[in-house]
């Protein structure tokens, strides 16, 4: 079986080589409409994700946004946890703040992962982390979604004094906490599994706080995979907003 370096090496491999796929592809349909675009990236770059997977960990499982759930899955040890194009909308908009999401989930946590940034020539990995940025000293920065940021991260800006960072994709959210481009990326309106579970990884190793809007851990691998809410801050952050998401 192998080892969770190895693992982290082999998610990062092919996000990164994923998220090439889906720059020259986006490149290559330039004047196509952006359905078409976009529906073309997730379909290329899962079709790539798993055949990658069978050949490198044949007998581990596979939990895609993009392919027919199979419940096998519950039963086995090691389960890759993968969206293939996180942030359509920005990707077939021409955008940078989209990604590729592939991790490895045993026991219901997330032991692997990495998340590709093409549109910004970067992939972070669990393995070896980012470095924790420095405490920001300015005003809280809360990243929210560009079209629909929930209300409780408006009342939790407000509470802090902070400010709202639109920005696209949950992949590109969660790293840009990260990054240390802001503070803190607190979501209210349902996800998926794919779209949290490798930034989860990535934010963990990092050293940052990851949990579900009530402080408890986040679960992977689950019958469904629908996961309500998610925060993920800075650490010393975390105590403050869970106590606002509380008397909120």
């Amino acid at each position: 079986m192998a080892d969770a370096s190895a693992d982290n090496a082999l998610a990062a491999t092919i996000a990164t080589a994923a998220g090439s796929l889906l720059l020259e592809l986006r490149e290559r349909l330039a004047d196509a409409d952006r359905a078409t675009l976009k529906d073309a990236g997730d379909r290329a770059s899962n079709d790539f994700i798993l055949e990658q997977l069978r050949m490198s960990r044949p007998d581990d499982a596979v939990l895609s946004e993009e392919a027919a759930d199979d419940a096998a899955r519950l039963d086995a040890a090691r389960v890759w946890v993968v969206d293939p194009l996180d942030g359509t909308r920005e990707y077939g908009e021409g955008r940078d703040d989209w990604a590729v999401h592939v991790a490895l989930v045993a026991g219901h946590s997330v032991t692997a992962a990495a998340v590709a940034l093409p549109g910004l020539g970067l992939t972070l990995s669990a393995d070896p982390p980012p470095a924790l940025t420095p405490p920001h000293a300015g005003r809280p920065r809360l990243v929210v979604s560009r079209t629909r940021p929930p209300a409780i991260a408006e009342h939790v800006a407000a509470e802090l004094g902070g400010e709202l960072v639109p920005l696209g994709s949950a992949g590109a959210k969660a790293m840009a906490v990260v990054r240390g481009e802001a503070d803190i990326y607190l979501h209210a309106g349902g996800q998926y599994e794919w779209d949290s579970a490798a930034p989860v990884g990535v934010a963990l190793a990092t050293g940052l706080h990851a949990s579900r809007l009530d402080g408890s851990p986040l679960r992977y691998n689950q019958e469904s995979p629908w996961l309500p809410d998610l925060l993920i801050c800075r650490p010393e952050l975390a105590e403050p907003v869970l106590a606002l998401v509380a008397l909120h």
